[in-house]
């Protein structure tokens, strides 16, 4: 049992403890442009349609290559690809290929223009079909069109950001309370 002694905690930093999901790597083109960042910040909306919610920042080289396009990847890579996720995330595609520099392979995608990662454990060709929190939240709401996800493993070892350079890796898989889940409640 945790220690339930609280202390204040800065309100800047409940990522730490929040963070949604696994590190993605996001690939993009327009216009003969091509690009991939890396992104922690994204949150399943809805399983039918399947959407997703990213927070692009305005910042990023990616956000105008996403919002003129309408589209891009998500790409969901393993630990073994930690270093250039990490790598991937301190560059900007204004100064490099990003494919070229880290050695990844972009494969044409079934239902989109933006390139496949073919190194990543899993693909998500995804669909820009709501823009409204855009300008507001720098957020995109995506449908997955199409999805490509690797026979094994099973679980993969996937990366998760907890914020000031601190990284976890997905830890054991469990049934242990699968005998109390309700699929009707999710």
């Amino acid at each position: 049992m945790p220690n339930t002694t609280k202390t204040n905690f800065p309100v800047s930093n409940i990522r730490r403890f929040l963070e949604p999901g696994p590190i993605v790597l996001v690939s993009s083109a327009h216009k003969g442009q091509t690009n991939i960042m890396t992104m922690g910040w994204h949150m399943v909306m809805e399983f039918t349609p399947s959407l997703v919610g990213c927070l692009i920042s305005s910042a990023n080289y990616s956000f105008d290559l996403v919002r003129n396009s309408r589209q891009c990847v998500i790409n969901v890579p393993t630990v073994d690809l930690a270093a250039k996720v990490v790598k991937i995330g301190n560059s900007s595609g204004r100064d490099i290929d990003k494919f070229a520099e880290f050695g990844l392979s972009a494969k044409p995608g079934k239902q989109v223009r933006a390139p496949l990662i073919d190194e990543c454990y899993a693909n998500f060709e995804c669909k820009l079909v709501d823009t409204s929190w855009i300008r507001k939240y720098n957020v995109f709401v995506f449908e997955v069109v199409e999805a490509h996800v690797a026979t094994s493993p099973k679980y993969p070892k996937t990366i998760h950001y907890r914020g000031d350079g601190e990284f976890m890796i997905s830890g054991a898989e469990t049934r242990k309370y699968r005998k109390l889940f309700r699929p009707g409640m999710l």
